[in-house]
């Protein structure tokens, strides 16, 4: 290690903790914090995927997913996330994280992925046509147009149309 940079984390370590907190948080990228989940139908073996047709931008269909809100749990906030978008409610504990659980964006934001099975013929899907204008169940293999954003979440899972395309996702399976 270089002398310099040793003492810079030498006096930085003997600093109080707060103030170290403080400096940190100026000093490190700052990234935008959501939670999505794929929900499976359960009847169907997982091999059909709850998805979203919300407005414009996207103009694509859409897991269900939103941004955290201050202080958090990732999936607390991806249960109020379902819960708001679907009428879907879950317990926290009935979501299981998703390998990989975390997937961070060039952009300045990180997903945080959880999945759930649901029986699709017993599930209300309630939308309230402002943020979700439909809410339907579609199989792996006949997927819909997909936003940008989700066909990239979904191909690090082996989902969708980019799931055999390059991309950093392609190291994840083997």
């Amino acid at each position: 290690m270089k002398p310099l940079r040793a003492a810079t984390y030498g006096v930085f370590y003997r600093l109080p903790i707060g103030l170290r907190r403080w400096i940190v948080r100026r000093a490190v990228p700052k990234y935008v914090v959501g939670a999505v989940i794929m929900v499976r139908d359960s009847e169907a073996g997982g091999e059909r995927l709850l998805l979203l047709r919300q407005p414009p931008p996207g103009r694509g269909w859409n897991l269900p997913a939103g941004l955290l809100q201050r202080r958090e749990s990732p999936i607390v906030g991806a249960a109020r996330e379902l819960a708001e978008e679907t009428g879907i409610r879950l317990r926290p504990e009935e979501l299981s994280p998703a390998v990989p659980n975390a997937v961070v964006h060039a952009r300045g934001w990180v997903d945080v992925v959880f999945e759930a099975s649901v029986p699709a013929s017993t599930t209300t899907l309630t939308v309230d046509g402002a943020e979700v204008y439909e809410a339907a169940w579609h199989p792996l293999d006949d997927l819909p147009k997909l936003t940008k954003a989700s066909a990239k979440l979904l191909a690090y899972y082996g989902i969708g149309p980019l799931a055999d395309q390059p991309g950093p996702w392609a190291s994840l399976r083997r």
